[in-house]
């Protein structure tokens, strides 16, 4: 199912629940007063009672989300996602190229809230939390305007953990950050930051159905926008 209600991109909509892509620069979570909540935007747009997000994504991060409509579905995904049945993947260009054709980064991150910043650290402590991806390198081609490394890779993620700003950090603690993250120290004129969550596994919460879901990783290099 879809609609072009405030050209939202619903993918799926039943009594539990509903799965729609989340566009960059919107919170995925509840904000009051915030005009850039997402599930705001579906509870107005689509005349639901409730809405329950479940799990998130960076504001600046496009892709797919599900929500639960109803507190019993709601409970039902929370636990899916505890228990590790959420399957997210996403894509990135970075700049540079991983040292492996695929591999798997794990760090320690901390999250300092007074800068809103993410930092890999060396030791645990209170506030770091363990952070583990996947990735495999789709391609690497030069790029002009791409900043001082002319090489671009495009990357596909599959994460074991959900952490803020994680495929972030962790590619750009190696020196990889993604283009247009001027965070985390991409020097380069891509205004969209290049990731985006494409891919999304989970049981459904009511039947335990698999449910999956892509999306196109819509990102022109060429122009440095997206789409």
């Amino acid at each position: 199912m879809s609609t072009d209600n405030a050209n939202l991109n619903i993918l799926h909509r039943d009594s539990a629940i509903i799965v729609a892509v989340k566009p960059r620069g919107f919170l995925s979570e509840l904000s009051p007063g915030s005009d850039r909540s997402f599930p705001a935007l579906l509870l107005d747009a689509l005349h639901v009672n409730e809405i329950f997000p479940v799990h998130r994504l960076d504001r600046d991060t496009e892709g797919i989300m599900v929500y639960a409509l109803t507190k019993s579905a709601a409970a039902a995904l929370s636990a899916s996602v505890a228990n590790g049945l959420f399957d997210k993947e996403y894509d990135a260009w970075v700049h540079g190229v991983p040292d492996e054709p695929e591999g798997k980064l794990e760090d320690l991150l901390f999250r300092d809230t007074r800068s809103s910043k993410v930092f890999v650290v060396k030791r645990e402590r209170k506030g770091v939390k363990r952070a583990v991806l996947n990735y495999r390198t789709i391609e690497t081609v030069p790029v002009p305007g791409a900043g001082v490394n002319s090489l671009i890779s495009h990357v596909r993620i599959r994460l074991e953990t959900g952490r803020t700003h994680q495929i972030r950090v962790q590619f750009a603690s190696r020196g990889m950050p993604v283009l247009g993250d001027r965070k985390y120290g991409a020097a380069d004129n891509y205004p969209p930051i290049a990731l985006a969550a494409t891919s999304l596994l989970f049981p459904h919460p009511v039947n335990g159905e698999k449910m999956r879901f892509e999306i196109p990783f819509a990102y022109a290099i060429e122009q440095g926008t997206e789409c």
